[in-house]
């Protein structure tokens, strides 16, 4: 749906469920292609639980997440606090608080793989034919001063989003998944 143009409830609910549907279709694809099937097959289920399904229903405008015209809407998103607590490919799932206060866990690189295929698609979808592989990498670069992301997580991600930019999401999912490979083996990562 192009902005500005009114919709009827059951417009909302058959857009939200489509676009859904074909983030999920695609990042699960890009999983299998990076070495991580069954993140694919599990990702983002919990946007089928009432709570998410609700706001998507609600808010759903076609060009943008429902949770940021909720959060606009009502100071916050409930649905957004169900589904980060839910699926750890999202950098706010692994913050913890301590003695200081709230801080970063480093996000295990299998998890830093599926952001990276979540984030991949969500531009691929939300942008349709405007969509070029530096997308996700500017998006992240536009919305990065309001995270707060350990460091290491931040490093790989980063890299992912450049060697996208750089040479394209076919050679950045065959990388990832050698870089899988060794995560894997060794339980560490080598970016080169």
């Amino acid at each position: 749906m192009k902005r500005g143009i009114a919709m009827n409830q059951w417009q909302k609910i058959k857009g939200h469920l489509q676009t859904i549907n074909r983030h999920k279709a695609k990042v699960t694809s890009l999983c299998f292609q990076c070495g991580i099937p069954k993140q694919g097959l599990m990702h983002d289920l919990s946007k089928y639980s009432p709570i998410e399904l609700k706001t998507g229903f609600k808010y759903y405008q076609g060009y943008r997440s429902p949770i940021d015209a909720q959060k606009e809407a009502e100071g916050y998103s409930a649905s957004w606090l169900h589904h980060k607590g839910r699926n750890r490919h999202h950098w706010e799932y692994w913050l913890d608080n301590g003695p200081d206060g709230i801080h970063p866990v480093q996000v295990p690189f299998n998890y830093v793989a599926e952001m990276f295929c979540d984030r991949t698609a969500a531009s691929m979808i939300y942008l349709k034919d405007q969509y070029r592989d530096d997308s996700p990498l500017e998006y992240y670069m536009k919305n990065r001063k309001s995270t707060m992301i350990h460091p290491e997580t931040e490093k790989q991600l980063l890299w992912m989003l450049e060697y996208q930019k750089k040479h394209g999401t076919e050679r950045t999912l065959k990388k990832i998944r050698e870089k899988m490979k060794e995560y894997r083996k060794t339980g560490k990562v080598t970016l080169d």
